[in-house]
């Protein structure tokens, strides 16, 4: 396996640039899918869920853990099932207090990429 080296060139006034192909998509929209802090490190993922289920669908709840002690980090995401329900859960819960800690709801955006 090589390295590929991709690089602009000038080409009587104009730069091309290397197709690369199609890009994957993701299969959710950003909107049907929020972001959760302020959450209970004693929440477990069903709670999540079953707290969300009060207003809409949820394709997905996921809590963020520690990947060397295992305990949450306090936040996760919840995946509802459209849009409309997501914005409904995020309205109903945003500052709500759930054992003893407020809650943020905010929609997801797209995971940015380190420098390393």
């Amino acid at each position: 396996m090589g390295i590929r080296c991709f690089a602009s060139v000038a080409l009587r006034g104009t730069d091309v640039v290397p197709d690369l192909g199609p890009q994957p998509r993701t299969e959710f929209s950003m909107g049907d899918r929020l972001y959760v802090s302020g959450l209970p490190y004693a929440v477990t993922e069903e709670q999540l869920n079953d707290l969300f289920a009060e207003h809409g669908t949820v394709a997905s709840a996921r809590i963020v853990t520690d990947r060397f002690t295992g305990r949450s980090r306090g936040f996760g995401f919840v995946e509802m099932g459209s849009d409309a329900e997501a914005q409904a859960a995020m309205e109903a819960l945003n500052g709500t207090e759930l054992q003893g800690r407020v809650l943020k709801v905010n929609e997801a955006h797209e995971r940015r990429t380190r420098d390393p």
